[in-house]
């Protein structure tokens, strides 16, 4: 392999000993730094996603010290930049409204200043995506390196996971059989340390798919966010991204039609949150990469359920990852992935997971045993044209082939207020509709699939029902959602036209979706249609709102998804 000159450098533009560099260089000098710690070294920018509103991340500033060791004992030099960071418990409306701005201030971060590398610090939910999205339009040697999950804890002798413990017990609290004070102790334990769910929420399932897809060291996405390896991995890609810089290897060299298949198939392994068929779509779409809904639908067909582990399963992080992680699940399903993909440590994965292990076979299961035999699938009919997706291994078995008659809500202020209401007409057959929650009519398309069981229900003893929305649903979550419907009702798709009482047939090993509503009947209230009033008037949000694509596209800007690079930005020194 030919390595890069220094004059090969992209830093050098910057730091290249011309008159038109001398201010760079001066400001460099300005900030402290010697002459020999930074000309002629690779430049490595560390986007570091810390924040004080941010606790899944507030070790990141400890973890970024360990990349710029490890870039120090390479011959590099390293430079934090801070990015937006996107906590799931703060940012409002939703923080899929800010994974596109997160992936724009990425490559921009990195295109603007001189950089040769970049280490990604994220974790968080759309902070993975966000930051790979970014980086993987600007294409300079990068590796991801994932903040970690929080610790366990028991509550009444069970043990449950960050988020799916309070969706597990708030049943309990609405029917009046859990105390507030019970009830404050469950929001206690739920994050009792810095890092992100512990369960397989949309953070473990894509900081594993981006070390699937190869841009993480092996084990990285299998780490508790306050055991040390997560420092020393942390040094060891600052190390290894130096090496990458002058090998020039790039996602443009790693991310393949194949990587993504891996990925997939991992998700649906793993019993992945739906969130990641619509990031990985859109990484597939940044990377000029072939990866649609159905291909992901097809893969749910093939792939059992292996990682026991919540929601579809019983155990939580920590103990997959004792159990041997992400490496030694992969180990056993050799037979379905393409283990000649490149990574980011210069060899395939097939290379990276030799001598894993499995270390728990009720964790981490065999392909002849698994946990689930189907942990995604995507339904189509006239009421999801373009698709929309369901998780079958966290839903009731009873209800993945049922009809019933339509609850509408309008929006999430709608069925915030109407959804426990003594009036409700409603019975444990119906099925409850949100709509006006997509990536527009949201807006950002929050976190609102998992609808709550009205009271009413509660108290009758009912804990699932056949819920539909245009809305996300988070990782932690589990029931019967059915989540994406896509195109969404706030562009007039067919959700929109539904009314209190339609039937509405679910049928997911049939994979159909029905709006039991004759077409001639649909045509009239498609007429009646008016589209809402607008979200946003200015800002960002009229920017998201004018460019965001549908569910089953990734929600990404067109204008971002293009492969066609932007030219390296003039030197224009002061001299």
């Amino acid at each position: 392999m030919t390595k890069k000159t220094i004059e090969q450098l992209r830093s050098r533009r910057w730091f290249g000993g011309t008159p038109q560099s001398t201010e760079h260089t001066g400001h460099a000098l300005q900030a402290g730094y010697g002459r020999e710690e930074f000309e002629g070294k690779p430049v490595i920018g560390i986007i570091n996603t810390w924040s004080d509103m941010n606790p899944c991340h507030a070790h990141l500033k400890e973890r970024a010290e360990a990349v710029k060791r490890g870039v120090w004992q390479a011959g590099g030099f390293p430079v934090e930049l801070p990015a937006m960071s996107l906590g799931e418990g703060y940012v409002k409306p939703s923080s899929m409204l800010y994974r596109n701005f997160l992936a724009m201030e990425t490559e921009e971060l990195l295109r603007c200043h001189p950089i040769d590398g970049a280490i990604l610090l994220g974790g968080c939910d759309k902070t993975t995506p966000g930051l790979l999205l970014g980086a993987i339009s600007m294409n300079l040697p990068t590796i991801y390196c994932p903040a970690g999950f929080t610790m366990g804890a028991t509550f009444r002798g069970e043990r449950f996971g960050s988020g799916t413990g309070a969706f597990r017990w708030a049943p309990e609290l609405i029917a009046g059989k859990l105390s507030p004070q019970e009830w404050q102790t469950v929001e206690q334990k739920i994050w009792s340390s810095p890092g992100t769910c512990n369960v397989m929420g949309t953070a473990s399932t894509m900081t594993a798919l981006a070390e699937v897809l190869g841009l993480s060291l092996p084990g990285a996405s299998s780490v508790p966010a306050m055991d040390s390896r997560g420092h020393q991995l942390a040094a060891a890609a600052g190390r290894r991204v130096v090496e990458m810089v002058w090998d020039d290897l790039k996602p443009s060299d790693i991310l393949t039609n194949q990587s993504f298949t891996n990925a997939a198939k991992t998700c649906v392994a793993l019993g992945g949150s739906t969130n990641a068929t619509i990031h990985l779509i859109a990484l597939a779409r940044r990377a000029g990469a072939s990866f649609t809904l159905e291909d992901f639908d097809a893969i749910g067909k093939q792939v059992p359920v292996l990682a026991n582990v919540q929601p579809s399963g019983e155990y939580i992080m920590p103990e997959f990852a004792d159990a041997g992680g992400l490496p030694a699940m992969l180990s056993n399903m050799t037979a379905l992935l393409d283990l000649d993909c490149l990574t980011v440590t210069g060899q395939t994965l097939g290379e990276n997971i030799e001598g894993a292990r499995v270390e728990n076979d009720d964790i981490i299961r065999s392909l002849d045993n698994p946990v689930a035999t189907e942990a995604l699938a995507v339904l189509k009919g006239n009421l999801a044209p373009n698709g929309c997706v369901i998780k079958p291994s966290a839903s009731d078995p009873a209800l993945q082939k049922h009809r019933g008659k339509a609850v509408v809500f309008e929006n999430a202020n709608d069925l915030a207020a109407r959804i426990h209401s003594p009036d409700l007409e409603v019975d444990p057959s119906s099925v409850l509709i949100l709509r006006n929650v997509g990536p527009k009519g949201g807006p950002g398309m929050a976190e609102n699939g998992m609808l709550p069981i009205p009271k009413k229900m509660v108290e009758q003893g009912v804990r699932d029902m056949v819920r539909i929305s245009d809305a996300r649903m988070s990782g932690t979550s589990f029931g019967t959602c059915v989540l994406h419907v896509s195109p969404e009702a706030y562009i007039g798709g067919p959700l929109a036209l539904v009314q209190n009482g339609d039937e509405i047939e679910i049928n997911i090993p049939e994979r159909s979706i029905t709006l039991h509503v004759d077409e001639a009947e649909l045509d009239q209230r498609r007429q009646a249609w008016a589209p809402p009033a607008p979200h946003f008037k200015r800002g960002w949000g009229l920017l998201f709102n004018d460019n965001v694509s549908q569910a089953h596209e990734g929600c990404d800007f067109e204008i971002l998804s293009s492969r066609e690079p932007n030219p390296e930005p003039a030197i224009h020194g002061k001299i």
